[in-house]
């Protein structure tokens, strides 16, 4: 059994029954990479179209950096951040978001290397909560978990169980759980594998062989206990409770752009963007394709799906909208970019993020989409927004911002 480390304290450990949140009780939070099903969808009008500098409710410097997406849990938000020459201090930080105060900052030291490209971050992972407990890992593959109030339940440094990884740009592939497991990618062009872990003890309860080459991509849950990993071969939809194969896509996928799920329905970033149709009845049985389309071919941000259609952003910064049931481009439209950071979209409107901190609002038609409003905030930004009851949640290498009521 792989070894706990008590790097801290030492600390007893609880066994709490972890809950499975719906997608209803889950509106006015975002707790995990991307929102629920990693679509970045949000109910229609629920945040700000015309922007000021007034809506920006407040901002905070962190303690370090990092490009890890934000979580909302209830009147809380979380975020990791890596300080230090070589990043080595992980931050795990609470903040209140009504007055963006740091309400705690839990710290411990990387046990695994620390190496990574400039452009990112030891804190690129972003956490996951299921609402009591939050889950964070960063690119060291050291694994946390602290409960709302900041007391810390257990502690992995996965590198000590399992050494032989290595990615010279760093990991940034995030966290999901469901049914009492936690999902951790770690694949890689080493010894490339997937963990699911108790989320009770932090321990194992199983290691999958996963295929050997560097990847960003993070995990969608497709219903509580079955959960899609992406890598270059395609998609597999494991099981959390035992890591076996309900079935796999084997027609490759992206390794930077991740997959999002929307009423049924996987978009796979694979020779563009290819649509699944899961078995309402049955997700565990193979799905059939729907389409395929070449023209929506996303870059680093993923697709985001909300109405009748489905949007990705290309290296260019040019925006397509593609229509959800046959998959044909219906217009394009050029933004402001470069992106790094995936949008957030009611099916009416869509906001997104460039890395030079510069939001854009997209009114999105059935023919044409426009930019209506912007707001500059005058930082760089490499991260996914996340947005909770009416407001958006955007982080910088070095501060939080709160955008919206």
């Amino acid at each position: 059994m792989p070894r706990l480390l008590s790097l801290l304290i030492a600390i007893a450990l609880v066994a709490p029954s972890l809950p499975v949140l719906d997608d209803e009780l889950r509106a006015d939070e975002w707790l995990e990479f991307r929102g629920v099903g990693g679509a970045s969808r949000v109910q229609e009008g629920s945040l700000p179209v015309e922007l000021s500098a007034a809506d920006v409710r407040w901002s905070v410097d962190l303690p370090g950096r990092g490009l890890s997406g934000v979580l909302v849990v209830g009147d809380r938000a979380f975020v990791t951040t890596s300080e230090g020459p070589t990043q080595d201090r992980l931050h795990l930080v609470c903040l209140s978001t009504s007055t963006g105060k740091i309400l705690w900052d839990r710290q411990v030291w990387a046990t695994g290397r620390t190496m990574c490209h400039p452009k990112t971050s030891v804190a690129a992972p972003t956490p996951c909560s299921d609402g009591k407990h939050v889950y964070a890992i960063f690119s060291s593959n050291d694994l946390v978990c602290f409960d709302l109030d900041g007391n810390l339940q257990w502690l992995r440094g996965i590198t000590y169980d399992y050494p032989n990884v290595s990615n010279s740009l760093g990991m940034s592939s995030s966290l999901l759980v469901t049914a009492d497991t936690v999902i951790v990618p770690v694949e890689n062009d080493s010894e490339s594998y997937s963990l699911g872990i108790d989320a009770a003890t932090g321990e194992n309860r199983w290691r999958l062989d996963r295929p050997k080459g560097a990847n960003w991509t993070s995990p969608v849950i497709l219903k509580p206990g079955l959960v899609a990993l992406q890598s270059k071969k395609g998609i597999d939809a494991i099981r959390a409770i035992d890591g076996s194969t309900a079935w796999s896509y084997t027609e490759g996928a992206d390794t930077v752009s991740s997959s999002a799920l929307a009423d049924g329905v996987l978009y796979v970033p694979s020779n563009g963007i290819t649509a699944l149709t899961l078995d309402p009845a049955d997700p565990e049985k193979q799905p059939t394709q729907a389409w395929r389309e070449n023209t929506l071919s996303p870059a680093t941000a993923s697709c985001v799906v909300a109405g009748d259609a489905l949007y990705t952003i290309n290296g260019a910064g040019v925006l397509t909208a593609g229509d959800r049931e046959t998959g044909k481009r219906r217009w394009q439209l050029r933004l402001q970019g470069p992106y790094s950071g995936t949008p957030v979209t009611d099916g009416k409107h869509l906001w997104a993020v460039n890395e030079a901190g510069l939001m854009q609002v997209v009114e999105l038609g059935a023919k044409e989409g426009k930019v209506v409003a912007t707001l500059d905030l005058g930082d760089e930004i490499l991260c996914s927004p996340a947005a909770a009851d009416g407001a958006l949640y955007v982080r910088s290498n070095t501060k939080l911002h709160k955008i919206g009521r």
